[in-house]
C-alpha cells in the first residue's frame, strides 16, 4: 500500500518510494471489510477498515473485473459495475457483439488473436483489404484510455498496429473509421426507496487536438476541446442519449458509464462504452454532470452512497 504523496502517482514514481510503501493485503475475511497492513516493529498485521473503494484504475486488473471481483470476496462495497459487467465492457470485442445483436448501429468491425496474426496473416490481411477501406483503427481489446491505438491509412502500416496492439493484449480488434462528430454521455446509476433510477446527462462533444482522442488528450493535453452541451439537433441528442442508457443496461453496468458516439446526418454510432471513465478535471464524465447541476463532491458522493446499497443488496 502506497502512503506517499499523490504527486508521485501522477508521474507513476511511487513504485520506487520505498519509505512510503508498506506490505498489506485485502483481509480474506468479508467480516473485516479492509486492507491489512504489516507493523514492521511489532510484527503483526493490523486491520484497515475501508468503507468503500473507488476503483478508479484502468487498464488490466483495475477495469476488467479482476479488482471488482476481489473486492466482493472481500465484502468491501465499490464503486461501479460488478464484475460481469466490467469484464463485457473492458472487451469491446464481446461489448460490440452484445450491441450488434441488439440491432444498435455501430462501425464495422472484427477481431482476432495475436496468435491467429502470426498463423494467418495472410488471411486477415485478405479479409481487411475486401471488407473495408483505409483508414481503420486497430485496438487491443481489452485496454482502456486509447492505449495501443493506431489509426492505420495503409496495408503495409497495418503489422506494426497490430504489433502495438498486442503489446497491451492478446486479442485485437479492428474498426472502420468513422466520419462524424464525437460525441460522448455521461450515465449515472442511483436508487431511491428502492427503484433504480438512471441519470442520463446530455451530450457533450470532443474536438480533439490530436488526429484521435489519444491517451495525451484524455489525460495530460488542454489542447482538446469539449463543448458542453453540444449543439446537436434535438431527436439526435435523444436518440444519443436513450441508446447510452440502452447499452449501458444491456452490458450489465452499474453505478457509472460513459458512452461513446459518433454522429452524423443520420444520428449516431456507438463506438464504445468505459464503465470506468476518466475523472481526472479535464474530464469529460464530471464536466457532464457539472452541466447538469451536480457537482464534483455531490457526483462522489451520490457513487459512493449507490456503492454502499449495491453492498447491501448483495448481502
Amino acid at each position: 500500500m502506497y502512503t506517499g504523496p499523490n504527486e508521485k502517482i501522477i508521474d507513476l514514481s511511487w513504485e520506487k518510494d520505498t519509505a512510503n510503501l508498506v506490505p498489506a493485503i485485502l483481509s480474506p475475511c468479508s467480516a473485516h471489510h479492509g486492507i491489512m497492513t504489516l507493523n514492521k516493529a511489532e510484527k503483526k498485521y493490523e486491520i484497515l477498515k475501508l468503507d468503500c473503494v473507488f476503483p478508479v484504475l484502468h487498464g488490466a486488473n483495475g477495469e476488467d473485473g479482476v479488482m471488482q471481483g476481489l473486492l466482493k470476496l472481500s465484502g468491501i462495497p465499490f464503486v461501479g459495475s460488478r464484475t460481469r459487467g466490467a469484464a463485457i465492457t473492458m472487451d469491446k470485442a464481446v461489448t460490440k457483439s452484445i450491441t450488434e445483436k441488439y440491432g444498435i448501429r455501430q462501425a464495422k468491425w472484427f477481431s482476432f488473436k495475436c496468435s491467429e496474426f502470426r498463423q494467418c496473416s495472410d488471411e486477415i490481411m485478405d479479409k481487411l483489404e475486401k471488407e473495408f477501406s483505409y483508414p481503420v483503427f486497430v485496438k487491443p481489446c481489452n485496454a482502456g484510455s486509447s492505449v495501443g491505438v493506431t489509426k492505420v491509412k495503409s496495408k503495409s502500416a497495418f503489422p506494426d498496429a497490430v504489433s502495438a496492439a498486442a503489446a497491451v493484449d492478446d486479442k485485437v480488434i479492428v474498426e472502420e473509421s468513422v466520419k462524424g462528430r464525437e460525441i460522448e454521455v455521461a450515465v449515472l446509476e442511483t436508487h431511491e426507496k428502492g427503484k433504480q433510477k438512471i441519470i442520463v446527462s446530455r451530450c457533450g462533444e470532443i474536438i480533439p487536438n490530436n488526429e484521435f482522442y489519444d491517451y495525451e488528450a484524455k489525460y495530460i493535453s488542454n489542447g482538446s476541446k469539449l463543448i458542453i452541451p453540444a449543439s446537436l439537433d434535438k431527436n439526435v441528442e435523444e436518440n444519443a442519449r436513450d441508446t447510452a442508457k440502452r447499452i449501458f443496461n444491456l452490458t450489465d453496468c452499474a453505478g457509472l458509464a460513459r458512452v461513446d458516439f459518433f454522429a452524423d446526418e443520420n444520428g449516431v454510432i456507438f463506438n464504445e462504452i468505459n464503465a470506468i471513465p476518466g475523472f481526472t478535471k479535464i474530464s469529460m464524465y464530471p464536466k457532464l454532470f457539472e452541466n447538469a447541476g451536480i457537482e464534483y463532491k455531490k457526483l462522489i458522493d451520490m457513487l459512493i452512497a449507490e456503492a454502499v446499497y449495491s453492498a447491501r443488496s448483495d448481502e
